[in-house]
């Protein structure tokens, strides 16, 4: 039987796709959400990209490890492009946070995919996994610690049912700690001791929080975890969990081996042999730093962590909203003077967003947090407030954000009054630069509007746009009582200037 349009748009708007586009793997799952609101796989792949072993001594990824990445992303591609947008969330973690020539890379990857990629930082990677984890395993009310040890990071995560306590990502991954400290495959005991004490070095600020804050369960997520699970119960060393004692003894196996090539280890992948030494020195130092006996292995990971939270945005919980919410009660803002400002940009943009190419779900929620946060500097001081929140954004652990979402927050907050700075607007991603300035014009002019922080009437306006044009209408003689609104629009004229759109005001 031949689908219908409209059926067929159905069954694809209950497909939610994800990419994980770790340091050594990239992973994709597909779901659909089932009648009853759950959810159901119809697809994993899974490929061994090794990007972070092409990130030179600069910080810069090889064409080479390029070229393996974007082979992988056109065969994802190819499963990717009849999704819906909304319903597909791709991610790039370590290697992608660290590499200084990211930008053409990710350019060439979005087309090939057809869908944005967002960077994500460490700590949010960390909520990903734990939301991926604890989805993936039944609800024994247990406090839990998850460790993921990927390419080139680490997290570490304590959480109760779905809420995850405390969170830390660290600089050391299976790929990293392999080429580090195992240079060309040599294993030695002393290698070990380096590798150990690095981890060690690294664990040092948070391992007490850690154990202070303590857990009932020990759960491992991802590649490193599970070979080494693998590895344990294959050499009879283990049941299948992976435990300290297991360890030491494959410890004593691996430095016996001498080298990689010479590992006779049954259980361990050949796709995994390479960085398998360097992923088996963190989760050693781990347990040994926080006093681990034994752990379990989930299915979960980031790129479950990331359908549920894309089930969660369907569903209108999404956790940025939390975010904002938080860091509105965090920072003491005017909450009430926030909400005016929002809610009048937001008239705003309902008249001028298809005029001006920003009619987007993403742009109408960036231009409402803003709004909300704009005034988060004040906290700091009052000379420069939009400065100071700017920094407080664009630094802040903000869970749901993704580095660019961040970025973009940042640029609205720091260019919601005074001189324009186009030059921030430049550093972002070439594709938001045109809709950011929009938008923050937007902000300005809503921001101005309420500069007397009275719970006033805005009056209505007539608002038209076109491409470098905005002319706000307002009511004859409104501005009699309103001066010094009239005096803030016309100096408004001249300080958006550099963005080269012009505004006019009647009405006066």
């Amino acid at each position: 039987m031949q689908l219908k349009s409209t059926e067929l748009q159905t069954n694809i708007d209950n497909t939610l796709a994800a990419v994980d586009l770790g340091s050594n793997s990239f992973h994709m799952i597909v779901t659909r959400i089932s009648d009853d609101g759950g959810i159901q796989v119809i697809d994993k792949l899974k490929e061994m990209v090794r990007l972070g072993a092409g990130l030179d001594d600069k910080k810069n990824l090889s064409e080479e490890a390029q070229q393996r990445a974007l082979a992988c992303l056109e065969r994802f591609g190819q499963r990717l492009h009849t999704l819906n947008p909304d319903n597909v969330k791709i991610v790039g973690t370590n290697t992608l946070r660290s590499a200084k020539n990211s930008s053409a890379f990710l350019r060439k990857a979005q087309k090939l995919l057809g869908h944005s990629i967002e960077i994500i930082s460490g700590i949010e990677e960390a909520r990903l996994i734990y939301l991926g984890v604890s989805h993936s395993l039944a609800d024994e009310g247990k406090r839990r610690l998850v460790i993921d040890i990927g390419g080139g990071s680490t997290e570490t995560i304590i959480g109760e049912k779905f809420t995850p306590l405390l969170m830390e990502s660290h600089y050391m991954g299976c790929v990293s700690y392999s080429r580090r400290f195992f240079t060309h495959g040599n294993i030695t005991k002393e290698a070990f001791k380096k590798a150990n004490l690095a981890a060690e070095l690294e664990l040092e600020n948070n391992a007490y929080e850690f154990i202070k804050t303590g857990w009932d369960q020990v759960v491992g997520a991802s590649g490193t975890a599970r070979s080494i699970s693998n590895v344990l119960l294959g050499e009879g060393l283990s049941d299948g969990k992976v435990t300290l004692e297991g360890m030491k003894e494959l410890r004593k196996k691996l430095i016996k081996a001498e080298h990689i090539d010479k590992l006779q280890l049954s259980g361990l992948d050949e796709e995994r042999r390479p960085v398998f030494v360097g992923g088996f020195a963190v989760m050693y130092a781990l347990f040994k730093t926080l006093k681990i006996e034994e752990m379990e292995i989930s299915d979960g990971a980031v790129r479950e962590g990331l359908i549920y939270d894309l089930l969660g945005r369907i569903q209108h919980e999404d956790v940025r909203e939390i975010t904002v919410a938080r860091m509105v009660e965090r920072y003491s803002i005017q909450a009430e003077h926030a909400e005016n400002v929002a809610k009048t940009a937001i008239t705003i943009y309902k008249e001028i967003s298809k005029d001006w190419y920003i009619k987007n779900k993403f742009y109408k929620q960036l231009l409402i947090w803003s709004a909300l946060l704009h005034e988060i500097g004040l906290t700091i001081a009052h000379a420069g407030y939009h400065k100071h929140g700017e920094y407080l954004a664009s630094n802040s652990d903000l869970p749901g954000f993704s580095f660019q979402e961040q970025q973009l927050l940042a640029a609205l907050i720091r260019g919601h009054r005074q001189k324009f700075p186009l030059q921030n607007f430049e550093a972002l991603p070439e594709e938001y630069f045109d809709a950011a300035i929009r938008l923050t014009i937007i902000l300005r002019i809503a921001v101005i509007l309420h500069r007397s922080r009275a719970d006033i009437t805005i009056p209505q306006l007539a608002i038209t746009a076109s491409k470098n044009k905005l002319e706000l209408q307002f009511p004859n003689s409104w501005f009699d009582s309103h001066p010094l609104t009239l005096a803030d629009l016309e100096n408004e004229i001249e300080l958006i200037e550099p963005t080269e759109i012009e505004l006019t005001i009647s009405g006066a």
